[in-house]
């Protein structure tokens, strides 16, 4: 019967090749694959609570790959691997670990030096994550993640709300989580650092 996928504003098409990484034969639909999904990334949480994080641990390439096989890996095949193919968002495939490395590495100085307030850092970090695009799927889910580790274990402030609710699923939560993201691309983070915070 094979996956019929209908996606959201701001969602990512996969690809055949990409469909065919799931794990799951008995999925067919967005609803089952997010309630796979959804159970896959409790149990990322429940393991990132139980670690402890330095900076350079979480700002690295390793632990971007990490977190997110161990949101999708019992999902999807591919989880923890750049993609391969180019998307509607993101760098082309082969500048991702360029443009990560990159981001990585600013992220750190930011932090360092104090250029902007903790929740700015996290939420410009988060914006240029997604805006990268390193996987196939899971994109926003897993930014988000990022961002709340950044938040609290690395910068100490309590993780966000994100409006207290279910992003993936079409809602006016999810369209206002957009055009704050689309506010982000030409440069103002506000409104999405209030999203986060709502």
């Amino acid at each position: 019967m094979g996956l019929d996928l209908e996606y959201q504003d701001g969602q990512t098409t996969l690809e055949e090749e990409e469909k065919e990484g799931l794990k799951i034969p008995t999925v067919t639909s967005h609803k089952e694959l997010n309630e796979h999904e959804q159970l896959n990334i409790q149990n990322a949480l429940e393991w990132v609570v139980t670690k402890k994080f330095k900076v350079n641990q979480v700002l690295s390439e390793n632990f971007i790959k990490l977190l997110h096989k161990r949101m999708y890996g019992d999902v999807w095949k591919w989880a923890g691997k750049f993609r391969q193919s180019e998307k509607n968002i993101g760098v082309k495939w082969i500048q991702i670990g360029i443009a990560l490395r990159t981001l990585l590495d600013d992220t750190k100085l930011w932090i360092e030096e104090g250029t902007f307030p903790p929740d700015e850092i996290a939420i410009r970090f988060k914006h240029r994550l997604v805006s990268i695009h390193c996987f196939p799927n899971g994109n926003g889910r897993h930014s988000r993640l990022m961002a709340d580790i950044l938040i609290e274990r690395i910068l100490g402030q309590p993780r966000f709300s994100w409006g207290n609710s279910n992003l993936v699923e079409a809602s006016e939560t999810r369209s206002n989580y957009i055009q704050a993201l689309k506010e982000a691309d030409v440069n103002n983070f506000e409104p999405l650092i209030a999203f986060a915070r709502s």
